[in-house]
């Protein structure tokens, strides 16, 4: 199977969606965001601990969505509750490389490529998905700190004033790259999963990379994304309404009063409770609301059949129905998850779309006809293994060998 062949201009962003529709790509996702909530998870009960609230406090208060915000916590349980923030964007960043690497290899006409080899190649090239960015924000706090250290220069008596307006162009021009430079920053975070998964950069490399993208594709950037977004919130919106029908199909047959009935409202409700609290649906409620009313448009899709009931009620529940319950909830959350991975994996594939159109546009290269290094490396062995099955025997060495042989047995008869 040859390369999808590509338009190279905005038409291909409505590709998004069908090639992220992939188990493979959503499974990445759901990987990379478990393991990031687990990590942020730990690291903010760890800063709720600080504050002085016990565990059974915090989960009482929380449950499966700890947050600092509105405690009275030091500035120590802040930077580990951020730690924990950031554990989990590097894990989507390092699950985004991942499902960068597994379309270019689709697009490329690749079909098997796993995601066990995706995850090899990100483990491989780690260091440059966590340190660009890394390296754009110390660009920023260096001229930052040069600024502050010529302002505190200009302190001085008499000598101060001119010390600040003489060289003002070169402070004027440091403060374009600066606020250039934090531009750069913003976009790095969409843009390094795919310059790292697709054209196999190192940090300095992604760095320079994510410059040219910012300064010579700033008007597609904004355009793509205006096509990429609604992409995202339809696709969720679609894929969103078949989960929940597919669960309430299951509470549909289930509940039935010939088979578990009352006992499945309760574990359902139960376990809908942990996962999907009220605070938590009337705020993705009232966000979907805005974002409709901005664009001056409503609509509701209705479910076939129902997946959740409107009030969380629990009638006489058992203990053998609450662990049920909180099982229950585990395949829940999971759900939740691909949905949301789901949407990360349109993100993804947009913007890797979007990073292969930008290079066909500036330098005329095309990333799917361009040899990766996994390509690089088959080609060798082949040519490797070809070299060793060229190498012809030695008539003299197996001669010899023969004669040897024949000569130690007339000696041994003898």
């Amino acid at each position: 199977m040859g390369p999808l062949e590509l338009k190279f201009n905005f038409r291909d962003i409505f590709r998004s969606p069908r090639i992220a529709l992939s188990g493979k790509k959503i499974f990445i996702f759901i990987q990379g965001n478990l393991l990031g909530f687990i990590l942020y998870w730990i690291f903010s009960y760890l800063s709720l601990a600080l504050t002085g609230l016990s565990i059974q406090e915090s989960i009482g208060k929380y449950g499966l969505y700890p947050c600092l915000f509105g405690n009275n916590a030091e500035w120590y349980s802040y930077l580990i509750y951020f730690i924990g923030i950031e554990a989990w964007i590097l894990a989507i960043c390092f699950a985004s490389t991942a499902v960068s690497r597994v379309s270019l290899k689709q697009m490329k006409g690749n079909d098997f490529y796993s995601s066990g080899e995706a995850w090899t190649y990100v483990f491989k090239h780690w260091h440059a998905v966590a340190f660009s960015p890394v390296a754009l924000a110390l660009i920023i706090f260096f001229f930052i700190f040069s600024a502050a250290l010529f302002g505190l220069i200009s302190t001085i008596p008499y000598l101060g004033e001119f010390f600040f307006v003489v060289p003002y162009l070169l402070y004027f021009l440091g403060s374009i790259f600066t606020t250039y430079t934090l531009l750069v920053f913003i976009i790095s975070f969409i843009y390094t999963p795919p310059i790292v998964g697709v054209y196999e950069e190192d940090t300095m490399g992604t760095v320079f990379q994510s410059y040219s993208i910012t300064f010579g594709q700033n008007w597609r950037i904004i355009i793509y994304h205006i096509l990429l977004l609604p992409l995202i919130a339809l696709g969720l919106e679609i894929f969103s309404w078949f989960c929940f029908n597919a669960i309430g199909l299951i509470n549909y047959i289930f509940g039935c009063s010939w088979f578990m009935g009352e006992k499945l409202t309760n574990i359902t409700n139960y376990a809908s409770s942990l996962v999907y609290p009220v605070w938590m649906t009337e705020m993705l409620y009232s966000i979907k609301d805005c974002v409709l009313d901005c664009f001056g448009l409503t609509y509701n899709i209705p479910y076939f059949f129902q997946p959740f009931s409107d009030t969380y009620n629990v009638i006489d529940i058992t203990p053998t129905e609450s662990i049920a319950g909180v099982i229950l909830a585990l395949f829940y959350f999971i759900i939740g998850l691909s949905i949301i991975s789901y949407g990360f994996s349109i993100l993804t594939v947009g913007e890797t779309l979007m990073f292969i159109i930008f290079k066909k546009i500036s330098d005329n290269d095309n990333l799917l006809l361009r040899k990766d290094e996994d390509e690089i490396d088959e080609e060798l062995n082949d040519d490797y293994e070809d070299d060793l099955g060229d190498i012809p025997e030695s008539p003299d060495i197996t001669k010899k060998t023969d004669e040897d042989s024949g000569n130690q047995n007339y000696s041994e008869e003898e």
